[in-house]
């Protein structure tokens, strides 16, 4: 493939990132994340989460449904309640990360047009 072929195929992976950079760009929403990584293994619900976090409970549903649409959290119903949790496959981080490398392969074969030698 040659390095244009390469380059879009590369802006083509962002487009497909699109929703999880969005996601993981919002400090509110990466706080809810770390939260949830302390918070017990089976799932958080909406209210648990809003307590670690001092946010309203309909903040903390709203945020959860971007992550959620970005695949990064995912949700199960248990009778009246739903539990939240980090996406296991961790699918959209890892296609963030071979996005990312590609980039660096790229810039790794472009010409050095800094000015210095």
């Amino acid at each position: 493939m040659d390095i244009w072929d390469e380059i879009n195929s590369l802006a083509m992976n962002f487009e497909a990132c699109h929703k999880a950079l969005l996601a993981m760009g919002d400090e509110t929403r990466q706080h809810i994340i770390f939260e949830m990584m302390r918070m017990d293994y089976n799932g958080s619900r909406v209210i648990d989460i809003a307590a670690k976090t001092n946010l309203s409970r309909p903040a903390v549903s709203h945020h959860l449904q971007i992550l959620k649409d970005a695949g990064i959290v995912k949700m199960r119903k248990e009778g009246t309640k739903t539990y939240y949790y980090l996406d296991p496959d961790m699918e959209s981080f890892n296609h963030l990360i071979r996005t990312l490398r590609q980039a660096i392969d790229i810039c790794a074969v472009l010409p050095n047009r800094s000015g210095a030698a």
